[in-house]
């Protein structure tokens, strides 16, 4: 019978989630809607000291406004709710058990060395590593004695428990991503597994457990972690669980927009970009991040641009849904090497969707803008800003942007752009504009077409040339040489505002 496919996504909640968290969440989530399979969401933390407030919270918000679901696990009240609890600080007794397993096999033993004396050993020694080579010479249960060990227990002092790796041994571990990667266990050192001081197991252990009991098929996650598959293979044969052991398959990393290294937080500052899905305030710290969210940013626009960093389309498609994504994701298609962080094609995706958004939503997002302004809400009917954002939202990335591109269409120009009057605003504009406006003034169509075929002809007549004039009109009615088509900017204006505007500028900028 075929194993069904299981994935999880188990974030530490130690701050706000990394973008690059983010696409190892997505990618997951690709994969096991492709193969009709679950989405599962458990948080790791097992390191305490680690531990910041109301980061779960902010994991679980980051992933539903990204439409990323989750079928079990934190965050979700469901039937498939049966494997829990999903946070490993309240696993403590399935972890004992576990441990004392390991003990009992004689594959763990206990030691009792005090970071002091590890220190010391590291300062008498380069490069030393508590393995096979080392641990008969450290204080642990394989050289002390039964009586002995069990004393210091019950004295309280602190100890580990350490998985006793056996030398010499090629390890095989195999990627889904990268093929067959073999690791000899003498590079590995005897990982701690348990720490009485806090009673909690390391990553190592409790992930394993965890997604042994959990029944997860394939465990997607990132190349940092690759070091580590070695020592969780050998982890999954102590058990007896090789049988049962899930697929790997290790994500590249995303990379710095320029240089080299990973992609961090300091890259979003330095260059200005975010590198988390959502704003984020370190109840730690005091400090504020930036998010996607807060940024601008369409969730689908976020999701497309992430799913492209790493992995390769077939052709050369780059405009994606969530459900196409789902139906062409493959991880033989995710590159080996690390992706750069390329944050202005962030801003292009997000461009393309604010195209093929409805108008009529871009207007309700605008509106906080022009509130924002002093444009109540009440004044412009809903129709003439969706007639606006649709004249204008081409040229913006983000809808933030949009009032920088049409404020003239809400507010008069209270001055004129100097550049824009030294190239457009000519010796004869003001004479050319009071012909103009004595036309208009009589004028009583004031459509697009009426106006071009009244304008047109007799510019032509006069022969004064079509971009002097329109150029000094653009001005009088803008500001400056920018905005879309003339008889757009009109027809929003109507005639009494458009009359108004000209013969404003006709007082200021006479000559």
């Amino acid at each position: 019978m075929e194993r069904k496919v299981r994935v999880r996504f188990a974030p530490s909640p130690t701050g706000a989630l990394h973008i690059g968290g983010v696409r190892t969440a997505l990618y997951n989530y690709l994969f096991a809607r492709q193969h009709g399979g679950d989405m599962l969401l458990r948080i790791e933390d097992t390191d305490s000291t680690r531990f910041v407030p109301g980061a779960e919270e902010y994991i679980i918000e980051a992933l539903q406004w990204l439409g990323i679901g989750i079928d079990e696990g934190i965050g979700v009240d469901t039937p498939l709710n049966t494997r829990g609890p999903y946070r490993q600080s309240e696993r403590r007794e399935i972890y004992h058990r576990y441990v004392r397993q390991l003990l009992d096999a004689g594959k763990a033993y206990i030691a009792f060395d005090t970071p002091e004396e590890l220190e010391q050993k590291r300062k008498q020694t380069p490069n030393f590593q508590y393995d096979a080579s080392t641990r008969n010479q450290m204080r642990n249960s394989l050289v002390m004695s039964k009586e002995e060990v069990e004393q210091y227990i019950q004295e309280g002092k602190q100890y580990v428990v350490r998985f006793k790796v056996e030398p010499d041994e090629d390890v095989h571990v195999h990627d889904l991503i990268r093929g067959e990667v073999v690791i000899n266990s003498n590079i590995l050192d005897d990982k701690v597994l348990y720490k009485s001081a806090d009673d909690l197991p390391t990553y190592h252990l409790a992930n394993i457990v965890d997604d042994h009991l959990m029944e997860i098929s394939h465990v997607i996650r990132g190349e940092e972690w690759l070091p580590s598959a070695p020592l969780h293979v050998l982890l999954y044969r102590a058990f007896g669980w090789e049988d049962s052991m899930p697929q790997f398959a290790h994500l590249p990393l995303l990379l710095k927009p320029d240089g080299n290294g990973k992609l961090s937080k300091r890259d979003g500052d330095r260059l200005g970009f975010p590198v988390f899905p959502l704003e984020f305030h370190d109840q730690k710290t005091g400090s504020v991040s930036s998010g996607y969210r807060e940024s601008g940013y369409y969730p689908e626009a976020v999701i497309n641009f992430l799913a492209l960093l790493g992995w390769h389309a077939t052709g050369d498609q780059e405009i994606y849904s969530m459900e196409q994504l789902i139906s062409d994701f493959s991880l033989d298609r995710v590159s080996k090497s690390g992706a750069k962080f390329d944050y202005e094609k962030g801003k292009w995706f997000n461009h393309q969707y604010l195209q093929l958004r409805d108008n009529k939503l871009v207007a309700e997002e605008f509106m906080p803008v022009l509130e924002a302004h002093g444009i109540a809400r009440d004044i412009y009917p809903q129709a003439t800003i969706e007639h606006i954002v649709g004249l204008m939202k081409e040229r913006v990335n983000f809808v933030s942007e949009l009032w920088e591109q049409c404020d003239f269409f809400f507010v008069a120009p209270t001055g004129y752009d100097e550049k824009s009057l030294k190239k457009r605003w000519k010796e004869d504009s003001p004479r050319h504009m009071q012909e103009l406006l004595a036309m208009l003034e009589a004028q009583d169509d004031w459509s697009a077409e009426a106006l071009d075929n009244l304008v047109m002809p007799w510019i032509a007549s006069k022969e004064y040339g079509v971009g002097l004039v329109m150029n000094a009109f653009r001005i009088c009615l803008v500001g400056a040489a920018r905005g879309p088509h003339i008889w757009e900017i009109t027809g929003v204006l109507g005639k009494e505002e458009t009359l108004r505007r000209v013969r404003t500028a006709l007082q200021r900028l006479s000559i």
